[in-house]
């Protein structure tokens, strides 16, 4: 059984070595403290492993320990944070069981250890305050508006024309104007949140829109076929928002699945949609036909 065990060794002492050097780095005192309490809770319970299997491990990667501090650098500290909390969970399961197969005594460490990965930890992690969580929804907003609506654009000249530049220039035309009005309204609305810096909120809902907007323009630069185009396009949007979504559901603790499925379900519900408007108009007004005298 104590081979069994192993994997849990190997576990705490990862999340304690993780924890502790991202304590090490830390600029913030008080996230500091937090990430140095995380550490000694997986220490503690790494102990307990350790004295029950009587198992030294290795310590973990230097490269893996380096990536976590290079995604707490790129992706914030909370996401890193409710990462390694969503590892916990399974973790947690697998000690429920074990439970039954312990001594009484090392059932109710066990017990113990089970009740600080599921309340302490959390709510350690949730005392960790960070500006870009405060600003994630105005950048997941920007986010979802452009890949929705650019989507929907570039599936409706689909539909109407086979000139893949005029489609991408539509777009980033479009895609430009909407981020305009898009950081406009972020603005005002910010203006009504006390704690949000409302110039800030715009500035990256804006940021966030055009560079969504050029991302899913660009495949109708690179190709002269209007559905390789497309595709490439819709296979750009999935990504991004499915890649965000991921985010934006980690830091809130929520279902990350259905989330992705969701979004993803809205964005090619609204090219389907335009796709079948822009061909019946294109039909109506005789454009792939015009274009295509314009274009031999």
């Amino acid at each position: 059984m104590k081979t069994e065990l192993r994997k849990y060794v190997i576990d705490e002492f990862s999340d304690y070595l993780i924890y502790k050097s991202l304590a090490e780095v830390e600029r913030d005192a008080s996230r500091r403290e937090i990430l140095s309490n995380l550490s000694k809770k997986e220490y503690e319970h790494y102990m307990f492993w350790l004295q029950l299997t009587n198992y030294q491990p290795k310590p973990p990667s230097g490269v893996r320990i380096g990536l976590m501090v290079v995604l707490r650098r790129l992706l914030g500290l909370v996401f890193i944070a409710r990462l390694l909390e969503r590892h916990e969970r399974s973790v947690v399961r697998w000690y429920r069981e074990l439970s039954d197969a312990l001594p009484a005594k090392e059932r109710e460490t066990l017990f113990h250890i089970m009740r600080e990965e599921e309340e302490q930890e959390r709510m350690l992690i949730g005392q960790i305050e960070e500006t870009v969580i405060k600003y994630l929804g105005y950048v997941v907003l920007g986010l979802a508006d452009a890949i929705i609506e650019l989507s929907g654009v570039h599936a409706g000249f689909l539909g109407a024309t086979n000139v893949t530049i005029l489609a991408g220039m539509a777009g980033i035309v479009v895609g430009f104007a909407a981020s305009i009005s898009m950081a406009v309204a972020v603005y005002l609305q910010a203006k009504q949140t006390p704690t949000i810096v409302p110039f800030k909120a715009a500035i990256l809902t804006g940021i966030t829109y055009v560079s969504t907007v050029i991302l899913q323009a660009l495949p109708f630069f690179l190709t002269s076929d209007i559905f390789t185009a497309f595709t490439a396009s819709i296979a750009v949007s999935i990504t991004l928002i499915a890649g965000f979504t991921y985010y934006g559901a980690v830091v809130r603790d929520a279902d990350a699945r259905r989330e992705i499925i969701t979004n993803v379900a809205l964005t090619l519900g609204t090219a389907a949609a335009t796709y079948l408007f822009g061909e019946l108009l294109s039909t109506w007004l005789g454009i792939k036909s015009l274009y295509g005298r314009y274009t031999t």
